[in-house]
């Protein structure tokens, strides 16, 4: 016994030191095997400073043996010390069990202090209990209790959380009065709590702080982000940098380049990137992925690909950063080149990447892509990520693959309004108004509300059935969900009426957007053009100058459309010319396009040669269409040498578009070179072109109905047939071949019968 003593006086202060020196450096399993030794060796000791360390180290290690120790404690009696108590608090708190860690503060009635009250209180914080975490500190206020600052920090930022500004008020109350004003952390933590709130009483208080470090000008800069208000955000940095001794830190850096994309300022954030050189910060990976989101969006696609050429180290979000910049410019071969790179640098392709390829294959019509982008997400397991999967829908249905689209839309666990309204997109696109209508009706029934997007998607469905009843119960929904008022859904329901011919119902709609930008007024030239109304067309575009709006590039189309259409082209060529000499307006391929068509209507198909060959080198490469319209005005007006080298480059630039095999074997037919005619159609066939026919719709009780020449199968076809000898018996002779160009240029007419 005697000799026991001696070496449990010699040996227990030894392994008491091994067992805290461990726990301040975090070795866990260390404190747990001395701990074990010790009583292995059947030594026990009263110092009660061994077992806080010992239950810290079981809360990471087994919950099951910090509660055996728990027991041995109170059986030893040693739970009646408050440090103890305090520790095995803490010891549940980590591990989650809250109500028990309650228990044991209830257990503490006599002896529990303001530390006993700041660890129940932070223990419900830190754990996401904010509600109880409140109450709990309501509820020690009431016992006198004076928190630390850093619980007081917490109590505050559960405020901002809950987004609770009654509370937040209070608590600023009690932060003056206890004299925690002056504290620095506590000040910045009401200023967030502000900031999310109300910016105006975030402003307040910020002029009010004496003593303003990087922390509060990040959160008031944040804060006007946060509220969509980046030119202040911008304006409060230049303040900022103004004062003596503050030197901005990377989270400030970050955010301002944030609200230099927000508000599209390229000058500020190059001046921004300027900082980030000087001050060392082109060195963080967070600061450098943001200047390629600057200036990516900012439309300066190849200052960020610097940005990214010069990085010492990359990583997913840097990749997925420039990949989502070129998508955004459509820089697509550049997006294409860097998503080849990526494969080279074995970096893995996550939902961001996939997103951007799918747009790719938007863009270019992949549908093999598409196929095995799907693939890769079956793959990955990530079929839960609902915008992946819408945008797979959107791709599908631009690929003309709608079917395929409608499996993966039955087939998502849940579907937000995105997908519903994806989907309805998808049908319009893909000329199926029919089931679009009935996607929406069925997104009714489950009680998912629609927003303008759907809407407006909607509403493009109905002007691609171009039935005028439709469009009217269309346009009654837009009114009764309150968005008919909504610039974005007001031009949709112009542009639908004037598909659907009703032109007085489209100005009518026009006329009651109370706020018109750009695109209503385009979109209504546009309207007046489709329906032969030229001379209405230029009219409105007058008038919009007169409200002070300039045009944007499909204004000039638009109009330019609507010249061709009504045969207006010294007015046409006056139009293109003063737009690029008055408004420095860069052509692209469509106007082009458009004037070559109508001049070739007119005619002037010398003329019309010469726009092609005075056009833009970098414009050329899409020129099968322009081609295509000087090929159909060769074979109207007989140019059978023009319309050979037409036929050409057509069949050159698009060798599997049906519509160049079909005009040149018409061509060829009308002038007898059967052998020719028949030429064409074979290589058609040879080269696997699919031909779509073109069709017309009449409608019938206000019901649109789709035919195609020789197509008998209509019941009410007896009808359609004597509207068609109408209008042969309306018309002279002569005017055979302008109708014939009108009915070319626009495939798509339509007919109204009475019936």
């Amino acid at each position: 016994m005697r000799f026991s003593a001696i070496v449990s006086g010699s040996k227990i202060p030894n392994w008491i030191l091994r067992i805290k020196e461990s726990a301040t450096n975090g070795k866990w399993l260390e404190v747990i095997s001395h701990y074990g030794e010790m009583r292995k060796a059947g030594f026990q000791t009263v110092d009660v400073s061994v077992f806080p360390p010992i239950l810290e180290a079981w809360s990471f290690l087994s919950h099951r043996h910090g509660k055996s120790l728990h027991a041995c404690l109170i059986k030893q009696g040693f739970d009646s010390f408050t440090s103890i108590g305090h520790s095995i608090m803490g010891f549940y708190i980590r591990c989650g069990d809250l109500d028990i860690a309650v228990d044991v503060f209830n257990y503490m009635v006599r002896n529990r202090d303001s530390v006993s009250w700041n660890i129940l209180i932070r223990g419900h914080l830190d754990n996401g209990a904010l509600v109880e975490g409140l109450w709990w500190f309501t509820n020690a206020r009431v016992t006198g209790f004076e928190p630390n600052t850093s619980t007081l920090v917490l109590v505050i930022q559960a405020c901002r959380s809950l987004r609770n500004k009654h509370d937040g008020l209070k608590l600023h109350g009690y932060v003056i009065k206890s004299g925690f004003w002056t504290i620095s952390s506590v000040q910045n933590s009401l200023l967030s709590l502000y900031a999310d709130a109300d910016m105006e009483f975030a402003r307040e208080l910020f002029d009010e702080m004496h003593e303003k470090d990087v922390i509060s000008w990040s959160v008031m800069i944040g804060g006007y982000l946060q509220w969509e208000d980046p030119q202040l955000a911008l304006l409060m940095f230049r303040e900022m940098v103004s004062v003596l001794g503050l030197e901005p830190d990377g989270v400030v850096v970050v955010t301002v380049l944030k609200a230099c994309a927000s508000s599209r300022d390229l000058c500020a954030g190059r001046l921004v990137h300027g900082l980030v050189i000087h001050r060392g910060f082109n060195c963080d990976l967070f600061v450098e992925n943001s200047l390629i989101d600057m200036y990516s969006k900012c439309n300066d696609s190849g200052s960020a690909f610097k940005v990214f050429n010069e990085m010492s180290r990359r990583n997913n979000v840097s990749w997925n950063s420039m990949l989502s910049g070129f998508v955004l410019n459509e820089n697509y071969l550049e997006a294409l080149s860097l998503i080849s790179s990526m494969k080279k640098e074995g970096v893995e392709a996550d939902g961001v990447t996939l997103v951007n390829i799918l747009q790719i294959c938007k863009y270019f019509v992949l549908p093999f892509h598409c196929k095995s982008v799907h693939c890769v997400i079956i793959r990955k397991g990530i079929e839960a990520n609902e915008l992946l999967l819408s945008m797979l829908i959107h791709a599908y249905a631009k690929c003309n693959l709608v079917e395929l689209a409608w499996e993966v839309f039955v087939r998502m666990k849940r579907r937000d309004v995105v997908s519903w309204s994806t989907m309805i997109a998808g049908f319009a696109h893909c000329g199926k108004p029919d089931e679009a209508i009935a996607v929406y009706q069925e997104m009714n029934k489950e009680l998912e509300k629609p927003n303008s997007i759907t809407i407006v998607n909607l509403l493009e469905a109905c002007s691609v059935s171009a039935e005028l009843k439709r469009s009217k119960w269309a346009h009654g929904i837009a009114i009764r969900r309150g968005f008919a008022s909504e610039v974005i859904v007001g031009t949709a329901i112009v542009d639908m009426y004037s598909k659907c011919g009703e032109i007085d119902a489209s100005r009518k709609a026009f006329d009651q957007i109370p706020s018109k930008n750009i695109v209503t007024w385009s979109a209504m030239i546009a309207a007046y053009g489709m329906n032969g109304l030229a001379h209405e067309a230029l009219a409105l575009f007058a008038e919009m100058k007169q409200h002070g709006l300039k045009p944007i590039p499909v204004t000039t189309l638009s109009l330019l459309a609507a010249c061709s259409h009504g045969g207006l082209v010294e007015e046409g060529l006056s139009l293109f010319i003063s737009m690029v000499q008055e408004h420095g307006f860069e052509p692209g391929f469509e106007h082009y396009s458009c004037l070559v068509d109508m001049l070739g209507r007119a005619g002037k198909l010398d003329a019309a040669t010469e726009v092609i060959k005075m056009m833009p080198d970098n414009l050329k490469h899409g020129g099968a269409s322009i081609w295509g319209s000087l090929l159909s005005a060769c074979r109207s007006y007989g140019q059978t040498e023009l319309c050979k080298e037409a036929i050409s480059r057509v069949l050159e630039l698009e060798p599997l578009n049906s519509a160049g095999y079909l005009v040149a074997s018409r061509m060829y037919a009308s002038d007898g070179l059967w052998e020719d005619a028949a030429r064409m159609r074979v290589l058609a066939k040879e080269k696997g072109v699919k031909v779509f026919a073109g069709y017309s719709l009449v409608h019938i009780d206000d019901k649109a109905c789709r035919f195609v020449a020789g197509d008998e199968s209509h019941p009410q076809i007896d009808e359609i047939h004597s509207v068609g000898q109408q209008l042969h018996d309306c018309f002279k002779i002569d005017e055979k071949r302008n109708i014939c160009q009108l009915l070319n240029a626009n495939p798509t007419h339509q007919v109204v019968v009475d019936s």
